[in-house]
C-alpha cells in the first residue's frame, strides 16, 4: 500500500495537554517533513523590527485582503519609533492582531512558540500524566501506563498542590505543565493531595509517547477507532495500524468527539482511505484563489459501513474528515453539531525565536459548503454536545452507532 510511505516524522504530544485551549486549537497546513530546528528563527532583531516584520507578513498573507475593512498602514504609522522592549512589541502586535476580530491569528512569544513547535515536532519529556482544572484545583484525571508517574504510583484524582516545592495555587493547566516538563532524566518533585493526605513523589522525567489513535473491537464484529488529535506526525501510521487491528470486522465506528484538530495533511490522508476519487477539500486563499485537494486514485478503499461520532468539540481537521465522508455518503454522522472552524492557519517563524500563527485561507467541504461558525449537522442528533471524558456505561452516542451498524449488518446478511 503506497499510503504507508506517506507521512513519517517524529512527535510526542504534550503531557498535561489541551483543555484550557480547546477551541483555539488550529489546524495547520504544513510540509510533512521538517525539523523543529527548521521552524525556529534564532536571528535577533530589535523589538521595533519584530513588530514591523509581523505587520508585513499579515499584510501580505492574511486570507481576507481588506484585513477586516481597515487601513492596515495605520498600525505601522501609529507604532513607528515607539517600540523599545519585548513587552512593547507584544502589546503592539497583539493590539494590531486584535483589530482583525478573528480568534485564530495570534502572535506567539518565545515560550508559546516553543510549546507549539514542540507539540508538532519534538520529543516531550515529562512524567506521563494528564491533568485538568477542577473547580480551580489541578487534578490528575489519567496516569499513562508504564510511565514515570505510573511507576511512582500517582493516581487518578490526585490533586497537585506543589511542584519542586512551589505552591501551584492559582496557576492554570499550562503553567503547571511548564513546571512539570524538563530535560530527560532530570528529577521533579510532585506534591499531591490524596484522601486528605499530602504525598510527595520524586520522579525522573522520561520521554512521553502518547498515541493519538486508539482501536478496539466492540460487539465482536464492529471496529472502533478513536482519533484523539490530528496534531501528531505519527497519526497516519497509527491509523493504518488501527485499520489492521480491526480488519476482520464487518463495520467501523470512527470516533472524532473531542478532537479539536491538528494537521491538515493528516485529515486528508485518512479521508483518502475512504474516498476513491474526487475533491476531499477545497482551500480558498486570498483573493479567491482555490486549491482543490483530490483523493488519490488508488485501488485501496474502505468498503465497510461506517458511523462517525462527532460533537461540539469536533473541530477543524475533524470537520475536514467528517465533512468529506458525509458529502460522499461514505458514513453516517451521529452525535451533535460540530464546532464550526472553517479556517486554515500557517505557522510563520519570526526572529527572536517567536512566531505568528496566521489565518491564510478558508475551506469548503466537497459539496462546496462553508462550515465556518456553522459546523456540520450530523445525520442523527443524539447525546450531549460536549463530551471530553466519555462514560462508556452511559455513552448513548456510541450505543446508537452500534445499533445502526448492527441493523445494517443484519440487512446485508439477509440480502445475501
Amino acid at each position: 500500500m503506497k499510503k504507508k510511505q506517506l507521512l513519517i516524522f517524529v512527535l510526542s504530544v504534550l503531557i498535561l495537554v489541551i483543555f484550557n485551549k480547546v477551541f483555539l486549537s488550529t489546524f495547520t497546513r504544513t510540509n510533512a517533513f521538517f525539523t523543529r530546528q527548521a521552524m525556529i528563527n534564532s536571528e535577533v532583531i530589535s523589538p521595533q523590527k519584530l513588530f514591523e516584520k509581523t505587520w508585513r507578513i499579515i499584510d501580505k498573507e492574511y486570507y481576507e485582503p481588506s484585513l477586516n475593512h481597515q487601513n492596515w498602514e495605520r498600525w505601522r504609522i501609529h507604532y513607528q519609533g515607539k517600540i523599545k522592549t519585548e513587552d512593547d512589541a507584544r502589546i503592539a502586535i497583539d493590539s494590531m492582531i486584535a483589530s482583525l476580530n478573528e480568534p485564530y491569528t495570534r502572535f506567539m512569544p518565545k515560550k508559546d512558540y516553543e510549546d507549539l513547535t514542540t507539540s508538532i515536532t519534538s520529543k516531550i519529556y515529562g512524567i506521563g500524566v494528564n491533568i485538568y482544572s477542577n473547580s480551580g484545583k489541578i487534578e490528575i484525571f489519567n496516569v499513562m501506563p508504564a510511565t514515570p508517574a505510573d511507576f511512582a504510583q500517582l493516581k487518578q484524582g490526585d490533586i497537585i498542590t506543589a511542584v519542586n516545592g512551589k505552591d501551584i495555587s492559582g496557576m492554570n493547566v499550562s503553567e503547571v505543565a511548564s513546571l512539570v516538563r524538563g530535560p530527560e532524566n532530570s528529577v521533579v518533585e510532585i506534591t499531591v493531595l490524596r484522601n486528605g493526605k499530602k504525598l510527595t513523589k520524586t520522579i525522573k522525567r522520561k520521554e512521553i509517547k502518547i498515541k493519538t489513535v486508539k482501536s478496539s473491537i466492540v460487539d465482536n464484529h464492529i471496529g472502533y477507532i478513536q482519533i484523539l488529535s490530528f496534531m501528531s506526525g505519527t497519526t497516519p501510521n497509527e491509523f493504518l495500524e488501527a485499520l489492521e487491528n480491526t480488519k476482520n470486522t464487518d463495520s467501523l465506528i470512527l470516533d472524532l468527539r473531542g478532537n479539536t484538530g491538528g494537521l491538515l495533511d493528516n485529515a486528508v490522508f485518512i479521508a483518502d482511505m475512504f474516498i476513491n476519487n474526487g475533491t476531499i477539500v477545497d482551500i480558498i486563499y486570498r483573493n479567491g484563489y482555490k486549491k482543490s485537494i483530490k483523493a488519490q486514485d488508488e485501488h485501496f478503499s474502505m468498503k465497510k459501513p461506517i458511523v462517525v461520532l462527532v460533537n461540539g468539540a469536533s473541530a477543524s481537521a475533524s470537520e475536514i474528515l467528517s465533512g468529506a465522508l458525509k458529502d460522499y455518503h461514505k458514513a453516517t454522522l451521529v452525535g451533535r453539531k460540530t464546532f464550526g472552524k472553517g479556517l486554515v492557519q500557517k505557522v510563520v517563524p519570526l526572529p527572536n525565536q517567536t512566531g505568528v500563527n496566521i489565518t491564510i485561507a478558508r475551506y469548503l467541504t466537497p459539496s462546496g459548503t462553508d462550515i465556518n461558525k456553522l459546523g456540520i449537522k450530523p445525520d442523527i442528533e443524539i447525546g450531549n454536545e460536549y463530551d471530553f471524558f466519555i462514560d462508556s456505561k452511559k455513552d448513548i452516542q456510541l450505543e446508537k452507532a452500534k445499533d445502526i451498524l448492527n441493523n445494517e449488518t443484519r440487512v446485508g446478511t439477509a440480502k445475501k
